[in-house]
């Protein structure tokens, strides 16, 4: 269970580190980046994904709850060769999943700490740490977030069971496509620990200007994804 949680941790970290990267160079003022826009940011999180998937392989490189629930969901005997599902190896695997998320933000805090505390970063800066929609109807974006969950687990559960066994490139290439075609409603978190811990990150660290968190919509990005990959799961043994 060390193993699978230091897996865990080191995969979901590498993932978010250049996942909350890719925003802060696209979004923070006076990067080298700056405004080069949405294509580079959903590259970016594919990117983050293929790194991620490398990672953490030693635990099949869930990097993700959802992915973990969709599992437990499906009925499957491990989470990854070795490793047996029980309520013990499930929470290991949310453990490291939360502590890698936040980690891996605030160390993308610290690489661009001078553009975070910029004065003419105020108010932005939320935004490369967590996901918002881009109309607040609270049905709709939690549709949006069951949506792209689902597409992301299933077709994780039905070639492959875990990411490292489906392959980082398909992953990534995965989660460009969702994030191409169903992340502009949300900022697609597809992802509970990649939503909260780096809210929780942003709300800890001493960033000038950061304003609020956000936490009237946190449940959003946690709620939706754990409803797709219940039905992922559910769905994912079903011949169609």
């Amino acid at each position: 269970m060390w193993t699978v949680f230091g897996s865990e941790v080191l995969g979901t970290g590498i993932l978010l580190l250049l996942g909350v990267g890719v925003v802060a160079n696209v979004v923070l003022p006076k990067t080298n980046g700056n405004n080069s826009g949405w294509i580079v940011i959903i590259f970016g999180w594919g990117l983050a994904v293929f790194a991620g998937v490398f990672a953490g392989a030693t635990s099949g490189a869930h990097i993700n709850p959802a992915v973990t629930v969709g599992l437990l969901v499906s009925g499957t005997e491990e989470y990854a060769p070795g490793v047996e599902v029980s309520v013990a190896s499930t929470l290991v695997y949310f453990a490291g999943q939360l502590l890698g998320a936040f980690l891996g933000a605030v160390v993308a805090y610290l690489a661009y700490y001078g553009h975070y505390n910029d004065p003419d970063a105020a108010g932005t800066q939320l935004g490369t740490f967590a996901t918002g929609p881009a109309i607040g109807t609270v049905k709709d974006n939690v549709v949006t977030e069951v949506v792209g969950t689902f597409v992301l687990v299933y077709i994780i559960l039905r070639f492959g069971d875990t990411p490292s066994q489906l392959g980082p490139l398909a992953v990534a290439l995965l989660v460009v496509g969702i994030g191409a075609s169903l992340g502009g409603p949300t900022g697609y978190a597809i992802n509970p620990a990649r939503d909260l811990g780096p809210r929780l990150a942003h709300a800890v660290l001493p960033i000038r200007g950061k304003g609020g968190s956000n936490w009237g919509y946190a449940w959003v990005p946690i709620v939706g994804p754990v409803i797709g990959a219940v039905l992922a799961g559910l769905l994912s043994h079903v011949n169609v």
